[in-house]
């Protein structure tokens, strides 16, 4: 993007209420990575996932975090953008240099990188790795996931709650276990809400390589079609494919409902944003502003750190005015959320 969106959730809460802070190791054989964000004039460096910076979703809520980071700590930072087609050893060589650049930590945004991440935090164990949404082991590395389905499951309950067909629609950016999440919340909040609603749900890839989470085309086309089915409410979770969703939907006068970033709010969809009626957010740049917050203060968060919606690491925004003019929803959706905090409701992971 080349544009900010603006996130509302402070990471210091989140970062409190995350596991603890584990400081990590060293050798002294290390001589290209430091072991604080300050040595150097170098902090914090991320690496962007499939659609680069500009998909007004996951990795610009990365971007985000960085540049709360950036102004906060002053110093020097760094984002770096995938290539079509790339491999691991691609991505384990744009971390790796990161690395002996001297920046700390480093992330990968995105659990694509899990394979280079595992391989190259063994490499320079003075510096703190981090990856999101990925779970990777290492004395170093800090494995920052989501609760996404309890989001969903939000998102769900303002599906049904919204709809007049009693069909809504689901678009996956691709067929693999983390947009399982999102697909399993989704249909479980809708059907506890109204189990009358349909929910039509389709992938547009098996694989990233083949766009789907890059694609707006492949997003509307997607939208359109279930649109044409009666859908009047879709939710996607496709990155910068869900532009193409909430462009359909916005055409054809239906709901749409934006994924990790508060989408209505984006200027970049400014002409659609009547349509968007809420967005499922994931604080992607909370949690990488926290990371970079544990490193500058000399303990690094290590292990898996959760983030859920009992620390507001996921959440269900309201920034639409008509949001709250659609009869029932914000009630159905705060007594959704107080059920999923206090474990009255299991929300399913597939």
């Amino acid at each position: 993007m080349r544009r900010i969106s603006r996130l509302t959730r402070a990471a210091v809460g989140v970062a409190s209420l995350a596991l603890a802070a584990t400081a990590c190791g060293g050798t002294s054989s290390e001589k290209d990575s430091v072991d604080s964000g300050t040595k150097g004039g170098k902090g914090l460096a991320i690496a962007y996932d499939i659609g680069g910076r500009g998909d007004q979703s996951f990795n610009d809520a990365a971007y985000a975090g960085l540049e709360r980071a950036k102004k906060e700590f002053g110093y020097a930072t760094a984002d770096i953008e995938p290539t079509e087609g790339e491999t691991d050893a691609d991505k384990e060589q744009r971390l790796a240099s990161l690395a002996r650049q001297g920046h700390n930590p480093v992330i990968g945004v995105g659990f694509a990188y899990g394979p280079a991440m595992k391989a190259v935090a063994a490499k320079y164990p003075k510096t703190t790795f981090g990856i999101v949404d990925s779970v990777v082991e290492g004395k170093n590395v800090a494995s920052l996931v989501f609760a996404e389905e309890q989001a969903s499951y939000l998102a769900g309950v303002a599906a049904a709650k919204a709809t007049k067909t009693k069909t809504v629609g689901f678009v996956g950016g691709v067929d693999v276990p983390l947009i399982h999440k999102f697909e399993a919340g989704f249909e479980q909040g809708v059907k506890e809400t109204d189990p009358q609603v349909k929910v039509v749900s389709q992938y547009l890839t098996q694989t990233a390589e083949e766009g789907g989470f890059s694609s707006p085309d492949k997003g509307r086309a997607a939208a359109e079609g279930q649109i044409e089915k009666k859908a009047d409410v879709v939710y996607h979770a496709a990155g910068l494919s869900g532009q193409g969703v909430i462009e359909a939907a916005a055409k054809a006068g239906v709901w749409a409902i934006g994924v990790d970033s508060d989408q209505y709010q984006q200027e970049a969809l400014a002409k659609y944003k009547d349509r968007i009626l809420t967005s499922a957010t994931k604080d992607v740049g909370g949690s990488v502003y926290a990371l970079a917050k544990s490193v500058k203060d000399g303990k690094p968060l290590t292990g898996t750190q959760t983030f859920d919606l009992k620390v507001d690491g996921v959440g269900l925004t309201e920034t639409n005015p008509r949001f709250a003019a659609v009869p029932g929803l914000k009630d159905a959706v705060a007594k959704a959320k107080a059920g999923i905090i206090d474990g009255s409701i299991k929300v399913r992971t597939e």
